[in-house]
Parts: structure tokens; sequence; C-alpha cells
């Protein structure tokens, strides 16, 4: 079974389990990341050992190699000394080393091919991932604002928000009525300054007039004084 293929199973059984529960769909984002994330992890652990165990059966192909070159050796060492029937057994040995080689470098490629599978899947899933945290950090963003101004157009379209401000303005024209008797307490107490300066003209005209009158007496005694 293939990566997305079981992914794919796990991320469905969930999904269908919480929409029959009727979950909000960000929390089914967050289950999908969670998913992926999670399927990460399992099949880098998977990728890793099979590359452990690829470089075991390396060894393990190289020593049966060893062997068979081994009892390639003994063979013509058999046939050296007229032994025959020990060359035999030697070459069937060589022939089983060999033989045992070949299953375990077969048992390699089909490791290699896994490695090379996962590391495909894991490229395609990742950049999915980083797809979906993406768009859930854009919907998220996208729905904070919606919330914010679903949030102000409530409090805007409040009517206890009118009433406030009507009961304040109440306030506000009281305070002005206040302020305004205050003030008629203060009309007619005092001299403005235009009233000031009408009264230092009339008293100086009053007093230029009074001079004039003093002059006009003093004339009439210089005359009787003169005769």
């Amino acid at each position: 079974m293939g990566i997305f293929s079981r992914m794919g199973d796990i991320i469905n059984s969930n999904l269908n389990a919480m929409i029959d529960k009727a979950e909000n769909p960000e929390k089914i984002a967050r289950l999908i990341i969670q998913e992926m994330e999670d399927t990460l992890v399992e099949v880098r652990t998977d990728a890793a050992r099979n590359i452990a165990e690829r470089k075991e059966l390396s060894r393990k192909a190289e020593a049966y190699k060893g062997r068979a070159g081994e009892w390639a050796a003994k063979a013509e060492l058999a046939l050296t000394k007229d032994r025959e029937d020990l060359a035999r057994g030697a070459l069937a040995a060589k022939q089983q080393a060999e033989q045992m080689s070949e299953v375990v470098l077969k048992e390699i490629d089909i490791l290699d091919e896994a490695v090379a599978k996962a590391d495909g899947d894991l490229s395609k899933l990742q950049t999915k991932l980083d797809e979906a945290k993406a768009k859930h950090k854009a919907l998220m963003m996208r729905t904070n604002v919606a919330s914010g101004q679903i949030r102000m157009r409530t409090v805007l379209k409040d009517s206890k928000v009118d009433d406030a401000l009507a009961r304040y303005e109440r306030m506000e024209r009281k305070v002005d009525e206040l302020e305004a008797h205050v003030e008629a307490f203060d009309l007619g107490s005092g001299e403005s300054l235009e009233s000031q300066f009408a009264a230092l003209e009339a008293d100086e005209a009053i007093e230029d007039e009074l001079a004039a009158l003093k002059a006009s007496l003093k004339k009439p005694a210089k005359k009787a004084a003169n005769k």
C-alpha cells in the first residue's frame, strides 16, 4: 500500500467521523495537517529502517561473494591433489554461496526501490503539507479578520450604543444649561469694557466743560480789577 493510499484511508476515516459529529472546518483542517505530519514521521522511520537493513544485506552479499571465492580456490586445490570428490563438494558450496548472494542482492534491489519510492512520496507529501499549512494560516487570518468585522458591525448596529450616545448628548446639553445659568448670574454685575471707556469719555467732557466754566468766570474778575 502506497503512502498516499494509506494516509488517505486514515484521513477519510477521521474526516467521516468528524463530519458525523458536525465539527467545524478549522478542526478538520488541523486534523488533516496532524495526520500528514504523523505520516511523514512514520514514512521517514520506515525509510531509515530500510536503509539500515540495506547496509546489513550489502555486508551479507559481500560475505557470500567472498565465501564463493574461497570455495572456488578450494576446488582448485582439491583438483591439484587429485581429489575430484572434494572439488565437486567445493564447487557445490561455491554455487550455494553465489545463489545466496543473488537472493540478497534481489532483496537489496527491493529495498532500494522502496527507499526511492519513499523519497519521492516524502517530497510530494512535504509539499502538500506546506501547502496545507499555508492555506490553513491564510484561512485563519481571513477568519479572524471577518470575525473582527462582524463584531465591529454588531457594535455599530447595536441600539444600546445609540442609546448611550443619545444619553451622552443629553448630558452635554444639561451641562451647557448649567454653565449658561452660571454665566447669567454674572450678567450686570460688572461694567463691560465699552461702558468703562464711555465713562472715561464722559468724565473727560465734564472736566473740559468745568475748565471752560472756570475760565469764563475768571475773565469778569480780571476786568473789574483792571478798572
